[in-house]
């Protein structure tokens, strides 16, 4: 499930909650005898001033116990923290919830996508997160056996399509994102090489070839998804 969550005693939710700065996370390792948190986490601020001052008031946090700028190049940085079990905490990890997608934090609230064994399990985490927090459920969903296992089966080639999405240029994802939106590919087409020109207010060959490259890498894991779902289909078949 996905819940939108405010703790009253996170260090990062306390700190976008004063300041214009954003973390993001898909990395943790939790100590249960010592009952700290690690990761780490990304931290972006709306200028690097304010990514300063975001980043001094996370380190004086109290209930932050270590705090290590690993590395920083303008408004962003990485940093390996280390903070006590919340109260939120407490209450996932007693009732054996696991992490199932990054976390966000942004603007007092953080978004966390966890899973739990069985739904009379979910609900009891749920009523022990309300009596210490304040949250919303965004979405839930049971997956099935078998959806389970397709996603394990093919989490690589998921990881290598989104790879291949963070190898294009802004350039690129503006334009391919633009020719989606504006009906480039429908048939017939509600937009032409002329249209996203004017977007740009660029020549129709240069829109054209940025449109081409991003393709280009795009479809190159899509063939490869295809092949993947095609050797699944033929596993196990007579030749």
């Amino acid at each position: 499930m996905e819940v939108d969550m405010v703790q009253y005693d996170c260090p990062y939710i306390d700190t976008t909650s004063e300041y214009d700065i954003t973390f993001f996370t898909k990395q943790w390792d939790f100590n249960a005898a010592k009952e700290i948190l690690e990761t780490r986490i990304m931290a972006t601020g709306a200028m690097p001033q304010e990514l300063d001052r975001g980043l001094d008031a996370l380190r004086s946090h109290p209930n932050m116990k270590n705090f290590e700028l690993l590395r920083r190049k303008g408004e962003k940085a990485l940093i390996r923290s280390q903070i006590g079990e919340t109260d939120a905490m407490q209450a996932i990890r007693e009732n054996n919830g696991y992490i199932t997608g990054p976390f966000e934090v942004r603007s007092g609230s953080e978004m966390w996508r966890v899973g739990f064994d069985s739904e009379d399990v979910a609900q009891t985490a749920l009523s022990e997160l309300d009596h210490h927090n304040d949250f919303t459920v965004e979405s839930r969903e049971s997956v099935n056996l078998e959806d389970y296992y397709d996603v394990l089966q093919n989490i690589e080639v998921a990881g290598g399509f989104l790879d291949q999405c963070r190898d294009l240029s802004e350039v690129e994802r503006k334009t391919l994102t633009k020719a989606v939106k504006e009906g480039y590919f429908t048939r017939p087409r509600d937009a032409d090489l002329s249209t996203l020109a004017e977007e740009f207010d660029i020549s129709k060959t240069a829109v054209s070839k940025n449109l081409r490259r991003s393709q280009r890498k795009v479809l190159d894991n899509v063939v490869d998804a295809i092949e993947t779902v095609e050797a699944e289909e033929n596993f196990g078949q007579e030749p």
